[in-house]
């Protein structure tokens, strides 16, 4: 089998909505390492974008996904409970930020616990509106994408979007835009669009995934505290990415002096099952109705056994400190290239979500063509990068945090020659 015939097929068979990254069709893997139908191997700087930070097919996971498929696979929650549900939810209303009485509801992925947070925040406040920030990303269902930053792909061709959603820049440095400017639209916003008093949440991702991996200053975050605090507005953290040891701490919020009311998460709480989570104050999480939350899948058995494993995994093998290592020694290599590749103008990050940024070779605009060129050339030599950003001029760094020091070493000296070898095609 190869993966030219099954990507011809693929085309016969799937909605062209559906877009692809790579035409490597994976047949099995292991950690930070992949293999493709043909056999040939690659090194994943990807994982899943963020969902297997504790490596393919990690032994303590899968162990504890086959003693659950001994026992049981599905009885929905909401009509024949199960116990690790429960002190699953005990774990994350303790480790979530916030020094308060917590609870939890499990969902099935990251745009559900979105959709469920807003929700969630509405029947708390008895308000509608949402204020969310341009470049973010939040999910492909209809609120998802409204609260979304980014038109292309997420929303082009879909139609209207869900009334009382809100956008205010978000601060980007190497954009030209800063706190101030994302403070004084925020204002703007409050005295010519929305009274503050109809707003129900705002909505802000500690690091922006998709938008380009850039961290909300500690300043934004004490500002839109405080706001909500002023205004009665739920303050929601999306940590769907950002979660489970990837920055470095178990959640990014840790990096402020300030908690969210609500924290939403996925990607890395299942070590590759579909899970997801939202943990809030309790008197705002207990808003709603019994019955107007859940889901017949959310907090699948094999799922909630696979989180355990993952949290004991965090702690067991100090993954938030290796997350801190391992991106230390990523910026140090990007940074040693920027003397002779120009084109790089940012190497950022906290703990283990690093990116680097690309512009033109005079610095007058983002390249998104030789970001591309880089992710392509890492590819022909078996490295698997993702791009990112509202220009497309980003590459960003996911590796599982598992990686094995042979395998990251190999990886850093290809992506070296993947750099160099875009900037001899150019």
């Amino acid at each position: 089998m190869r993966n030219t015939e099954i990507a011809t097929r693929r085309q016969g068979a799937i909605a062209r909505g559906v877009g692809m990254m790579t035409q490597l069709y994976v047949d099995r893997a292991e950690n930070a390492e992949v293999w493709d139908v043909e056999g040939n191997r690659y090194i994943d700087f990807a994982a899943g974008i963020a969902v297997v930070n504790t490596g393919h097919r990690h032994p303590k996971v899968m162990a504890a996904v086959a003693a659950q498929l001994e026992r049981f696979t599905h009885t929905c929650h909401q009509v024949l409970p199960y116990e690790n549900y429960i002190s699953l939810a005990e774990r994350l209303n303790a480790a979530v930020p916030g020094d308060f009485d917590k609870r939890t509801v499990f969902v099935t992925t990251g745009a559900e616990a979105v959709e469920n947070a807003v929700k969630i925040a509405r029947a708390a406040t008895g308000r509608q509106a949402v204020i969310a920030f341009g470049g973010a990303f939040h999910g492909r269902t209809f609120m998802g994408m409204s609260l979304t930053g980014k038109v292309e792909p997420y929303k082009a061709g879909f139609g209207t979007m869900m009334p009382d959603v809100y956008h205010v820049p978000f601060p980007v440095e190497p954009h030209g835009v800063t706190v101030d400017d994302s403070l004084k639209a925020l204002r703007q916003l409050f005295k010519s669009d929305l009274a503050p008093e109809r707003v129900a949440a705002m909505i802000i991702e500690p690091v922006q995934g998709e938008g380009g991996f850039y961290a909300a200053p500690a300043e934004l975050m004490r500002e839109i505290r405080a706001l909500c605090d002023a205004h009665g507005i739920v303050m929601i953290a999306d940590e769907v990415q950002t979660g489970f040891a990837r920055t470095g701490r178990l959640f990014a919020m840790e990096h402020h002096d300030v908690v969210a009311d609500i924290t939403t998460m996925a990607k890395g709480l299942a070590g590759g099952l579909p899970l997801a989570a939202v943990t809030g104050k309790a008197e705002i999480m207990d808003a709603a109705n019994p019955g107007g939350l859940g889901g017949t899948y959310g907090g699948n058995p094999l799922g909630i056994a696979a989180a355990h494993a993952v949290l004991d995994v965090i702690e067991e093998e100090g993954l938030c400190a290796r997350a801190e290592q391992l991106g230390s020694r990523l910026r140090q290599r990007l940074e040693s290239l920027r003397a002779d590749t120009p084109r790089i103008v940012d190497v950022r990050g906290q703990g283990f979500m690093v990116a680097v940024e690309f512009n033109t070779p005079d610095g007058s605009a983002p390249d998104a063509a030789f970001t591309a060129r880089v992710r392509a050339e890492a590819e022909k030599r078996k490295l698997i990068l993702l791009t990112c950003g509202v220009y497309g001029n980003v590459v960003r760094f996911l590796a599982p945090i598992t990686i094995d020091e042979e395998t990251f070493a190999e990886g850093l000296d290809i992506l070296e020659e993947a750099i160099r070898a875009a900037g001899e095609d150019a």
